[in-house]
């Protein structure tokens, strides 16, 4: 196994949301768990998604996640979005998870995957997103 490939490659959108990764995030070993990564990713996402859908909107896929490099106990989690595509009623949005790690502005990333979500009009049923 060979390490992390180092890039001059700059985040993708607009940061959205930053978190401190704790140890109740983690297992033993101090790696923070997959699930949560891609919990923070859809939270992100679901902000971009409601922002430009302009209400509310449910997350109905999300298409090939994979991890770069592990997320650590104490990293800085900042997810950067943007929309990539808007249907009648839904959106696609590309989301990146990177790390700022032991207390410094270098940034990492970690994965990326796109989120597919749907608008809903108020009675729950997918409405128009606004051109």
């Amino acid at each position: 196994m060979t390490g992390p490939k180092m890039t001059n490659e700059a985040p993708r959108g607009e940061l959205t949301t930053r978190t401190m990764t704790m140890p109740a995030d983690a297992n033993p070993a101090g790696d923070i768990f997959g699930g949560y990564v891609m919990a923070q990713m859809d939270i992100a996402g679901g902000i971009c998604a409601a922002e430009r859908a302009q209400g509310r909107v449910v997350t109905v896929a999300v298409e090939s996640m994979h991890f770069i490099l592990p997320v650590k106990i104490g990293d800085v989690l900042c997810v950067y979005t943007e929309v990539e595509r808007i249907g009648n009623t839904s959106l696609d949005v590309h989301v990146e998870a990177w790390v700022q790690r032991d207390r410094s502005r270098n940034r990492h990333k970690v994965t990326e995957a796109k989120f597919a979500y749907v608008a809903l009009g108020a009675d729950g049923r997918p409405t128009p997103v606004p051109r």
